[in-house]
């Protein structure tokens, strides 16, 4: 098993940026593909990004592309998601999940793919 913590949410005007921690514990971190979503109001929870468990392979959706990056620290046992360019639109509960199914090369877009997920931490983005 591994467990989740996210970090580094808040409030930020339209513009602007932050970076999003994701900590893991347990199993080894390299084992697993990671991915982020988010939910905001009265919305499902919705793809963001996906990395592979080599950090080889990237994937985003197009509503972020170009303005966030996902990326891994194996050895450090955490996943990021750096967002520039926020937008009011961004505003949501940002939750990073792990895979224990993914293929070294894999990354994956769907909630059901993944097995174990965090708490979320909250972002606002103000216009």
């Amino acid at each position: 098993q591994v467990q989740l913590v996210e970090s580094g949410g808040g409030l930020v005007q339209a513009g602007g940026s932050l970076r999003l921690s994701c900590a893991a514990s347990g199993r080894s971190f390299s084992s697993y593909g990671m991915g982020w979503f988010r939910q905001g109001p009265g919305q499902e929870r919705a793809f963001v990004a996906a990395i592979s468990r080599n950090a080889g392979n990237t994937e985003y959706s197009d509503s972020v592309k170009g303005r966030f990056t996902i990326s891994r620290d194996n050895a450090k046992n955490t996943a990021y998601l750096q967002m520039n360019s926020l937008k009011p639109e961004d505003t949501a509960v940002y939750y990073c999940a792990a895979d224990s199914t993914a293929w070294r090369w894999e990354t994956k877009r769907m909630t059901d793919e993944y097995d174990y997920w965090g708490q979320g931490t909250q972002v606002t983005v103000s216009s």
